[in-house]
C-alpha cells in the first residue's frame, strides 16, 4: 500500500513539477497570450487546474494533518479551487451565449443588474485572476503533496457524484475540520492537576457550528478516545451535575452550546466539576456566536466566517441541480447565479437550502425566474418596512414579512418571528413546511402555526422552525413575541 501511494505521490509531483517549469519558460509571454486565447482554450485549462486541485483537497479531506503551515496551505488551495468553479462556469455560460447569440434577461429582476460591457470586463478580470491564482496553486503544490503522503490515513466514504456527497457530508471548512480533529486527538497535558482544555469555535448563526463538531466527532478516531460525548446548551450546562456518574473517571468530551453570554462565576462552577469529575485526557468545546465568549478558552479559537461568494456559488449550484448536469440548463445556471447574489448578501445557508430544495424539485426557467422575483421582493420589501435584511431583523429578535412569497389576493400577511425554542417546537400548533407553502400557498394552517423552514440532512439534524402568529389584522412593525424563549436563526 505505501509503495503505490508512493508512486501516486511520485507521478503527481513529476507532472506538478513539470507544469511549473513550462508555466516558467511561457511567462515572459503569458499576459499577450492570454488575450489572444479563445474562450475555449481557458475553459480547458480551468478544468486541467481544478482537477489536479480538487484531487488534491479531497486527498487532504482523507488525511490528518497535524501541521500548520499545510493547513494555510490547504485553506489557499480550498480558495484556489471554488473561485476556479465559478470562473468555469462564467467561461461556459459565455461560450453558451456566443454559441446560441441569443440574450438572456431575468425579467422584473434588474436591480442589480449593470451595464454589459462594464459586466464583461469585470468577469473577464475574474476569470484572468482564477487563473493565476490556479497555476500558482499548481506550481507550489509539489511539496505539499509530498508532505500530504506521510499523513495518516483517515476513513473517508464519499459517493462520486458531487450532489450527494454535498447533500450527507459537511461542505467545505477543509482547515477547520482538520483544526478541530487536531484539538481533539492531541494529547493532553501530563500533569494530573491540569483542567481539560477548553476549544472555542465562534461564528454567525446557521453558518455550520454544530454540524463541524458532528462531521469531526464522527471520525472513528474521536470516537475511540472518548468514553463519553456530552451536549449541553446554555440552558441547562449547570445541569452537567445530573451526569456524574456517568463521567466520573472517564475520558469525556463535552460540548456546549451557549447563545447568550456567561458569567465568570457559573464558568467557573461548570469548570471546577469538569476539572474534578472527569480524566485527564477529558476536553471542552464551546459552540456560540458571541466572541467574548472566546475569553473561556485555554487555545486559539476556531472562527467559522461565512462562505466566500465563490463558494456558496458552488454550494447552491450542486444543490438547486441535485444530479441533474447544470451543462444541459444554460439558461437555470444564469438564474441561479441570481440567487446566489441575492442570498450571499444576506449570508444565510438556511435559506439557500431550502430555496434549493424547491427548485431542483422543477427544472424550468419560468418556474425559477417566479421564485427569484418572490425572493428579490421579499428582501426590497423588509428593506423598505425595516430598514434592514431579513437575516440581521431575525439576529434582532424581530418580524420578518415573507407575504410575498405565498403572495395571493385571498392569502393572510406571512409574517415570522424566529422562536425555535424546544418549547415552543413542541406545542400542539400545527405545522407547515416552507417548501410546501411556496409551491401551494393553500396548504397554510388557519390562525397560528409552526414554519419548518428547513431541516438538515447533516447531523444534528438541526430543524429551523420560526413561529407565524395571527395576521389577521396587521401587527405593528418590529413587534416581537414576548414571553416565549427565542433561538434566532436568520432566514
Amino acid at each position: 500500500m505505501e509503495s503505490a501511494i508512493a508512486a501516486v505521490a511520485g507521478e503527481l509531483v513529476s507532472r506538478f513539477i513539470s507544469f511549473a517549469f513550462n508555466r516558467y519558460c511561457s511567462s515572459s509571454s503569458s499576459s499577450s497570450s492570454y488575450e489572444d486565447e479563445g474562450l475555449e482554450e481557458r475553459r480547458e485549462r480551468l478544468r486541467h487546474l481544478l482537477t489536479r486541485v480538487h484531487t488534491v483537497i479531497e486527498e487532504a479531506d482523507a488525511r490528518y494533518i497535524s501541521n500548520s503551515g499545510m493547513l494555510m496551505q490547504l485553506k489557499m488551495l480550498s480558495e484556489a479551487m471554488y473561485q476556479g468553479y465559478h470562473a468555469l462556469d462564467t467561461l461556459t455560460f459565455q461560450l453558451q451565449h456566443e454559441v446560441s447569440d441569443s440574450s438572456i434577461s431575468l425579467c422584473s429582476a434588474t436591480r442589480l443588474k449593470r451595464p454589459r460591457t462594464v459586466l464583461a470586463s469585470a468577469k473577464k478580470d475574474k476569470v484572468h485572476a482564477a487563473l493565476e491564482n490556479l497555476e500558482t496553486a499548481v506550481a507550489n503544490i509539489s511539496e505539499f503533496v509530498v508532505l500530504l503522503c506521510g499523513c495518516d490515513e483517515r476513513l473517508s466514504c464519499r459517493p462520486y457524484d458531487a450532489y450527494l456527497y454535498i447533500g450527507n457530508f459537511m461542505f467545505g471548512r477543509h482547515a477547520e475540520k482538520q483544526k478541530l480533529l487536531n484539538f481533539l486527538l492531541q494529547p493532553n497535558p501530563s500533569d494530573d492537576r491540569a483542567p481539560p482544555p477548553v476549544l472555542p469555535i465562534i461564528g454567525a448563526l446557521a453558518v455550520g457550528k454544530k454540524t463541524l463538531v458532528a462531521h469531526v466527532c464522527a471520525d472513528e478516531r474521536v470516537r475511540s478516545k472518548f468514553a463519553s460525548i456530552l451536549h449541553l446548551n446554555g440552558d441547562n450546562f449547570l445541569t452537567i451535575v445530573d451526569h456524574e456518574k456517568a463521567l466520573v473517571g472517564m475520558s469525556s468530551l463535552v460540548v456546549v452550546e451557549l447563545v447568550s453570554d456567561v458569567d465568570d462565576v457559573k464558568w467557573n462552577e461548570f469548570y471546577s466539576f469538569v476539572t474534578r469529575a472527569t480524566s485527564t485526557r477529558s476536553k471542552v468545546i464551546i459552540i456560540s456566536k458571541l466572541g467574548r465568549l472566546a475569553r473561556f478558552g485555554s487555545v486559539r479559537p476556531i472562527f467559522l466566517d461565512g462562505l466566500s461568494y465563490e463558494e456558496f456559488w458552488y454550494l447552491f449550484k450542486n444543490l438547486a441541480f441535485g444530479s441533474a448536469d447544470p451543462a444541459e440548463h444554460p439558461r437555470l445556471v444564469h438564474i441561479a447565479e441570481g440567487f446566489a447574489e441575492e442570498l450571499h448578501q444576506s449570508g444565510s445557508l438556511v435559506t439557500a437550502n431550502a430555496l434549493a430544495d424547491v427548485l431542483r424539485s422543477n427544472l424550468n426557467a419560468q418556474f425559477w425566474l417566479s421564485i427569484l422575483n418572490k425572493c428579490r421582493k421579499v428582501i426590497e420589501k423588509n428593506l423598505i418596512a425595516y430598514g434592514q435584511l431579513p437575516n440581521l431583523l431575525f439576529e434582532q429578535g424581530r418580524e420578518v414579512d415573507l407575504t410575498d412569497f405565498v403572495s395571493s389576493p385571498v392569502i393572510n400577511p406571512l409574517r415570522v418571528l424566529p422562536c425555535t425554542s424546544s418549547a415552543l417546537a413542541k406545542t400542539e400548533l400545527p405545522k407547515a413546511a416552507f417548501g410546501e407553502l411556496l409551491l401551494d400557498p393553500s396548504v397554510r394552517p388557519k390562525g397560528e402555526f409552526r414554519l419548518l423552514t428547513w431541516e438538515s440532512r447533516l447531523p444534528p439534524h438541526t430543524s429551523f422552525i420560526h413561529f407565524v402568529p395571527n395576521c389577521t389584522q396587521d401587527m405593528p412593525q418590529g413587534h416581537s413575541l414576548s414571553g416565549r424563549k427565542r433561538h434566532t436563526v436568520p432566514f
